[in-house]
């Protein structure tokens, strides 16, 4: 298992900033293998291959942020240079008592580096540090222009509604954000003693913090 373990001095930058500041130092750090010679088209293989990746982000000794993929492609020979996930990726931060507190989640995954852009694909869930759920098939983050949005089905969880919409433009934190077409806006009830039991499992859940699928 490629393992990375990177420290660091913010507690400011968003999830998602973290998350392109861990894939960086992994690939400086991991050695690229040259593609071998005798290929036509050269651009459309890897050059490099990684299995099982691992990566922690510690802050003032406390790990605070986590990064899974099982497999990991660059290709840096490409038209476009990209790296790809084929089978999923994985980013948590944590709180001091080591329980998720920030999560993203998806099937597939590529990232353009010239572009520095992040495309998720299937079955995209994030969990933002104000408890808001994003569910949706398609979701891309602009780093440069610091704007996360789809054109695709989306919804949104809260404690006390659930909005359904086609079509999402957002900051990067996720707290300020718009449905360009909004399906509609439900009302969720909650009974006290129901939210009481739901958090205590959830918090079990958290610390059992299961692998990505």
């Amino acid at each position: 298992m490629y393992k990375t373990h990177i420290v660091v001095a913010s507690r400011r930058l968003p999830l998602w900033a973290m998350m392109a500041s861990i894939l960086f130092a992994m690939a400086c750090n991991k050695p690229k293998t040259e593609v071998a010679q005798g290929y036509e088209n050269v651009d459309s293989l890897p050059t490099l291959y990684t299995r099982d990746v691992l990566s922690l982000i510690s802050d003032s000794g406390i790990t605070r942020y986590r990064i899974e993929a099982p497999t990991w492609y660059m290709y840096d020979n490409a038209e476009e240079p990209y790296w790809y996930f084929p089978d999923g990726i994985k980013v948590e931060r944590f709180d001091t008592l080591f329980q998720t507190e920030a999560l993203v989640l998806s099937d597939t995954a590529i990232y353009y580096e010239d572009r520095q852009l992040w495309q998720l694909d299937r079955n995209v869930h994030i969990e933002n540090f104000e408890g808001r759920i994003f569910d949706t098939q398609q979701l891309f983050w602009d780093q440069r222009r610091r704007t996360i949005y789809s054109d695709s089905a989306i919804r949104i969880t809260t404690d006390d509604e659930v909005i359904e919409g086609v079509g999402f433009v957002s900051n990067e934190q996720l707290t300020k954000y718009s449905i360009l077409r909004t399906s509609g806006i439900f009302t969720v009830e909650r009974d006290s003693a129901a939210v009481a039991d739901t958090a205590a499992t959830a918090d079990a859940d958290t610390l059992a913090s299961p692998s990505l699928q």
